[in-house]
């Protein structure tokens, strides 16, 4: 019986990993990663969870399909994206101009003091 969504959405949901977002928070932080690594029961995972590759967050078998995997095109993609700075928050709410950062203040005092002082200047 075929799925509602379509064939293909069981295989979509199967293969998904951590985002690129979570994968440069593991790099930057090894406690990041461990609190990962603890999620995930050794016995349950390939290999009892001895081979991972932190750029693509996957688990291998034996350590032949982790190096195979090192020199393959999918890896060397997932390296290129990550050397991008992921966006923050704060440079998504700048893009739709929610930003809160007017430059710098001047003292409503002060600007009327020197609008004063040209005046009389001209004067």
């Amino acid at each position: 019986m075929p799925s509602i969504r379509g064939s293909q959405s069981k295989k979509k949901t199967r293969r998904h990993t951590r985002d690129l977002d979570q994968v440069h928070a593991d790099i930057q932080s090894k406690k990041h990663l461990q609190q990962y690594h603890d999620t995930k029961a050794p016995e349950d995972l390939p290999g009892f969870g001895q081979w991972y590759c932190v750029e693509c967050a996957k688990w291998f078998e034996s350590e032949l399909n982790f190096t195979k995997h090192g020199k393959g095109k999918p890896h060397k993609r997932r390296v290129r994206q990550l050397k991008e700075e992921p966006y923050s928050q704060k440079e998504a709410e700048a893009a739709i101009g929610l930003t809160t950062d007017n430059g710098k203040k001047e003292n409503v005092d002060e600007v009327m003091e020197v609008e004063i002082e040209l005046e009389d200047e001209v004067k």
